[in-house]
Formats: structure tokens, C-alpha cells, sequence
């Protein structure tokens, strides 16, 4: 049991980093953006991939909490809310995008400052929850 609890744990960790460059890879993709044809053809084919990130951290925080036999502690609580909450930011941003009219002139400066608020929300929620737990 303790394997299955330091092996999660690891995982987890790795999920968290994994989440960070996904979210910045998603920034920088975002910042080069030109057309918004192109860009939508991209996040497409990125959004599952980056949303395997916040599946893996879900995953192995399930992995743990089963290991802890289902306690639920202050900081169990607080990783539940970050998920939803960060699910949330995801579904509103790929929803805003998804809506967007290509022919729009400004749709793609519009959606790059709304985007850009979500992407650091994110960011301040990933470093926050991490540097809680990591202490």
C-alpha cells in the first residue's frame, strides 16, 4: 500500500509540472497566433492533450485519497476545489473559442486578452496549491 501511495505521489508530482508547461505551451501558442483559422485547427488537436494533465492529477489524487482510506483532510478539499476550478477556466476558455467568429476583425485580440486572464488565473492556482502542499 505505502508503494501505491509514493508512487502516486510522484505521479502526482510530475501531473503538476506536466499542467504548468502544458498551460504555458498553450500561452506561448496563443501569443504567436496570427489567424484565427489556424489557431483553432491547433487547440483542437492540444486541448485533449493538455486536459490528459489535469486528468492525471485527478487520478492519482483519487489513487491517494483511496490510500489514506477516504479521508478527507484540509488539503484534500482544497486540490477537489482547484480541479473544478480549473476545470471550469479550461471549459470557458475552449467555449469562448469555439464561439468566436473567424470573420470577426478583432475576435482574435479579443480572445488573446480574455485567454491570457485565464491562463495566468491558472498559473497563480497551479503555484499557490503547489507551494501549500509542498511545504
Amino acid at each position: 500500500m505505502n508503494e501505491m501511495y509514493d508512487m502516486s505521489i510522484v505521479t502526482h508530482n510530475y501531473g503538476v509540472i506536466g499542467i504548468l508547461l502544458a498551460v504555458f505551451i498553450n500561452f506561448m501558442m496563443l501569443y504567436r497566433a496570427t489567424e484565427m483559422k489556424k489557431y483553432k485547427r491547433e487547440m483542437r488537436i492540444f486541448t485533449p492533450i493538455s486536459s490528459i494533465g489535469i486528468g492525471i492529477i485527478i487520478f492519482t489524487g483519487v489513487v491517494m485519497m483511496a490510500a489514506k482510506h477516504l479521508q478527507f483532510s484540509i488539503e484534500n478539499i482544497a486540490m477537489i476545489i482547484f480541479a473544478v476550478s480549473f476545470i471550469i477556466l479550461e471549459v470557458k476558455r475552449a467555449k469562448t473559442l469555439k464561439y468566436l467568429d473567424p470573420r470577426k476583425e478583432n475576435g482574435l485580440k479579443e480572445f488573446k486578452s480574455f485567454a491570457i486572464k485565464i491562463f495566468l488565473i491558472e498559473i497563480v492556482l497551479v503555484l499557490t496549491i503547489s507551494l501549500w502542499m509542498w511545504m
